[in-house]
This record gives C-alpha cells, sequence and structure tokens, in this order.
C-alpha cells in the first residue's frame, strides 16, 4: 500500500529525471513518458478500486506516526480525480506527441517532457497530501511546471501572459503560507486529520476568517468572480498542449482544495451563504464574458471560469446530493474541458489560428473536427444524454431538495448559464463551422493532408476522438459514478473515516 499511494508522484518525478537524461534522443523521451503516465493511470485505477466502497488507506512517510509524519491519503473523491486527471495527461501527452512527429508545434519537446512529467507529480501529490503543508508543495511543483510550460514556443504575448499567470499565483502562494502559519499556530499542526479535531475548539469567528482565508487561496487558483481576472488572458495564447491541461487540471485541482478545506477543516456551514453568492456570481460573469469573445478558445477560457460556479454551488448547497454532484461535475468537467481545447488546437493546424472573424465552413475542411466539437460542446451545455446533463441535473435536483432563496436564486443562475453556454457554442458553430470555408482554409488542408506531417496531425486527430470517446463513457457510466461520487459525498461531510484512518483513535492530545 505504501508503494500504491506513493506511486501516482514519484513515478512521474522518476520518469522526468530519466527523461532529462534522454533530451537527445527524442523518441526514448516520447516512449519513457507514455510508460510512466500509463504507470500512473494503473496504479490510479488500483488506488479507486482499492476505495470505492468508501475505504481510505493511508500512508505514513519514513514510519513517523500521525501527526507528526508526511501522510499520503486516497479516499473515494482523491483516487477518482486521481484516475481521470492522470488518463487526460496521458492522452494529451500522446496528442503532443503527434505534433512533435509532425513537426506541427514549436515548443522544444526535449524539455517539454521533463517539466510535463513534474506537473503531474505536483497533480497527483496535490490530490494525496493528507497535511497543509504538503498539499502547498503539490501545488508549488505544479505551478512551477506549468509557469515553465506556458512560455513554450514563446511569443510577446505568451510572457506577458505568463507574467501575469505568475504574479497572481505568487500572491496566492503567499496567502497559502500565511493561512498554514495561522493554523498552526492556532492548533500547534498542520496534518488534516488533526486539524480537523483541534480546529472545533476555536471561536468562530475565527473558523470563519481561517474558512474565508483559505476560499481566497484556492479561490484564485480556482478562477471564481472575482477572482477569475487572469485566467482568459493565461490560457488561450498557450500552446494547445499545455492550455488544454491548464483548463482541464489545474482549476479542478484548486477546487478539489476547496473542497478538502471547506468540508474537513471548517465545515460547509460556516459559510454556505458566501459560496452561493460567489457561484452565482461566477456562473453569470463567466458567461457573459463568453458571449462577447471573437476567439474559440478565448469563448472557452470563459465559459470554464462560468462553469466552475456549478462546482461552488454544489459545495455551497452542504448535503451529500450537492457534495455528489460536485464531484460527478468535476469528472465531467475535466473530460470535456480537455477534449474543447484539444479540438481548438486541432483548428489551429487548419486555419492558423482560432478567431471567428477569419474562420468559416470548418464542417466541409474537416467533418471529423466538426463532430469532436459538437459532442463535448453539447455536453458543456447541459443537453441530454450528455455528462454534463446528468452533472447539471444531480446539482439541480440537489437544490430542490435544499431549498431556500438563495439556493432557487443559484438554480436559476444555472438554468440561465446553461441557456447562455448554448448561445455561445451556437455562435461558434454558425460563424466557424457553416458556410463555404475561405480559400487559404482549403489549401491549408490540402497541404496538411499532403505533407510530410500529415501523420502527426492523424496521431493529433486520433488522440482527439479518444477524448471525445472518454466523455461518451463518462455519461455511459453515470450509475457507477454517481454510487462512488454519493460515497466520497458522504465521507466528505462525515470526516470520521478519513480521521480515523490516519490517526487510528480519532485524534491526538
Amino acid at each position: 500500500m505504501n508503494a500504491l499511494l506513493a506511486g501516482p508522484f514519484l513515478i512521474p518525478l522518476l520518469g522526468a529525471a530519466a527523461t532529462l537524461l534522454m533530451r537527445r534522443s527524442p523518441r526514448a523521451q516520447q516512449v519513457t513518458s507514455v510508460l510512466t503516465l500509463a504507470a500512473v493511470v494503473a496504479d490510479a485505477a488500483l488506488l479507486l478500486r482499492r476505495t470505492s466502497d468508501g475505504s481510505v488507506v493511508t500512508s505514513q512517510a519514513g514510519g513517523w506516526e500521525a501527526p507528526l509524519g508526511i501522510t499520503i491519503v486516497a479516499d473515494p473523491l482523491a483516487a477518482l480525480l486521481l484516475l481521470v486527471s492522470s488518463v487526460v495527461l496521458l492522452v494529451v501527452l500522446l496528442y503532443a506527441i503527434g505534433q512533435d512527429i509532425g513537426g506541427l508545434s514549436r515548443a522544444m519537446p526535449q524539455v517539454f517532457h521533463p517539466i510535463y512529467l513534474v506537473l503531474t507529480a505536483g497533480v497527483c501529490l496535490s490530490f494525496l497530501a493528507g497535511d497543509l503543508f504538503n498539499l502547498f508543495v503539490g501545488f508549488e511543483i505544479m505551478l512551477t511546471a506549468s509557469y515553465a510550460l506556458i512560455t513554450q514556443a514563446p511569443t510577446r504575448e505568451r510572457v506577458r501572459a505568463s507574467m501575469i499567470y505568475t504574479v497572481v499565483s505568487l500572491t496566492s502562494s503567499i496567502l497559502f503560507l500565511t493561512g498554514i502559519a495561522l493554523v498552526y499556530a492556532l492548533t500547534g499542526t498542520v496534518n488534516l486529520a488533526d486539524i480537523a479535531g483541534k480546529l472545533d475548539a476555536a471561536p468562530p469567528a475565527l473558523r470563519m476568517v481561517l474558512a474565508l482565508m483559505f476560499l481566497v487561496v484556492f479561490g484564485i487558483k480556482a478562477a471564481i468572480v472575482p477572482m477569475h481576472f487572469w485566467l482568459p488572458d493565461s490560457y488561450p495564447v498557450a500552446i494547445t498542449r499545455i492550455s488544454a491541461i491548464f483548463a482541464a487540471l489545474l482549476t479542478k485541482v484548486a477546487v478539489y482544495a476547496i473542497i478538502r478545506t471547506q468540508t474537513l477543516l471548517f465545515g460547509g456551514d460556516d459559510i454556505s451563504s458566501v459560496l452561493l453568492w460567489i457561484a452565482i456570481a461566477t456562473m453569470i460573469v463567466g458567461i457573459l464574458g463568453a458571449l462577447v469573445q471573437d476567439d474559440i478558445n478565448r469563448v472557452m477560457s470563459f465559459a470554464l471560469v462560468s462553469h466552475i460556479g456549478f462546482m461552488i454551488f454544489g459545495l455551497g448547497l452542504n448535503s451529500v446530493a450537492g457534495i455528489a454532484g460536485v464531484v460527478i461535475y468535476l469528472v465531467h468537467h475535466i473530460v470535456v474541458q480537455a477534449t474543447l481545447f484539444l479540438v481548438n488546437g486541432l483548428i489551429r493546424q487548419y486555419v492558423g489560428h482560432t478567431s471567428l472573424r477569419a474562420v468559416r465552413g470548418l464542417t466541409t475542411v474537416s467533418p471529423a473536427l466538426a463532430l469532436f466539437f459538437f459532442l463535448p460542446a453539447m455536453s458543456l451545455a447541459g443537453l441530454p444524454p450528455m455528462s454534463g446533463f446528468i452533472a447539471k441535473v444531480a446539482l439541480f435536483e440537489a437544490g430542490v431538495e435544499a431549498g431556500g432563496g438563495l439556493v432557487w436564486a443559484g438554480i436559476a443562475a444555472g438554468v440561465a448559464t446553461s441557456l447562455l453556454t448554448m448561445m455561445a457554442i451556437f455562435r461558434i458553430w454558425v460563424r466557424g463551422f457553416w458556410g463555404t470555408p475561405m480559400p487559404d482554409m482549403v489549401e491549408a488542408r490540402e497541404q496538411l493532408q499532403r505533407g510530410a506531417n500529415r501523420g502527426g496531425l492523424r496521431m493529433m486527430t486520433a488522440m482527439t476522438g479518444v477524448m471525445v470517446g472518454v466523455g461518451l463513457f463518462v455519461a455511459l457510466a453515470a450509475g457507477p459514478l454517481a454510487e462512488v461520487a454519493f460515497t466520497a459525498a458522504h465521507d466528505l461531510l462525515e470526516g470520521g473515516a478519513y480521521v480515523e484512518a490516519v490517526l487510528g483513535g480519532g485524534g491526538t492530545s
């Protein structure tokens, strides 16, 4: 079990070291990276199988007993998100290899592979960390790698975006360290399970302040309104392989951290009203921003912000049904956002850009591309029987069950956001996919299909198709997914199984 828990972040770090030594052998780097991520996927699948019944598995680094040592924990939520994230990381890696094989990217593959695997290690550690400090370490590993990745194939615009991203992320990290220091001063520990017991004795006002502080810390990273301004200026300018992972995972890791801290440490009832107000604002502001954009990547970036609001809404309900809806929505959104950004990357290969002012007739240029956009886009909008519909129904049912004026306002905002998302997608479809393609688009397609890089383009298209298939599988597996989600939600709100598994006795003096 120790090896199983350590594997998801130790294997990528070892793989990163190996690929760095192989920088003069691109093919060896590619094979090593793929095998590394395949091992992470297998490890995550075993962890999910071990925890899907509600079990919580732990490991204490160096044999130190909790709360003194470094604790690694996997429960149903962490294991599920670990598996979904590692699958997405593997598929995007294969997409990136297709770009490199076809010479369709200006990024430096010999640098990309080590950094990408370090990013993977940071994501995995963030999900499995059992204490605040190692959660911080996981975020910093992930963010440090992302600083390097966002400037791959540097341009003036990308350097500017990376500066904004870096400054905002560092600000959040400073606040995070401050929050850890305050919690340690109050409780004498950074172990999450130990904090959960000791914070109960803290004054309610102080608990509220700490809960809001951690909400701000992770809210910046999750891009909730009004702390979302950095995302639409950062993600769209990165190369496709990077923007796909950023959109799929980085904000969701932050949402996971919000869920973990607010349920285990503070109890969602402390700031439920605040969460609901933030959810409503995030939904509406994000989707209104998407409606006025003329670039497909920027539309998807604002839509990403908007749909983070659905997850915050479910958390604000502070119920098993609400949290279960959030878990289902997280899985759906990770897959859909990765798919849409990969589709946008294919559009860029055919057209050279993603501006709606100079794109039309993409359905004629590539029918497969049109299908690959249509299916995840409909899922994002929440049309049945796609995974987005299932996730939204779960959240709305939880909201109806909870009741209350603010909750009903959140449901109304969610319905309005879904309709406006459909409008934004329809706008992209009408302007970008319908009509007669421009002559230069037809010529670019023919050159790609005849050129030496056509093999790389086919691999990129195939991997995008795989991601579309994963999205359909999430919808088809809604029953088992819902079972895991409700198990995870029950454990999150109860908290007893987590504390018992870590401390082995329910607390320390």
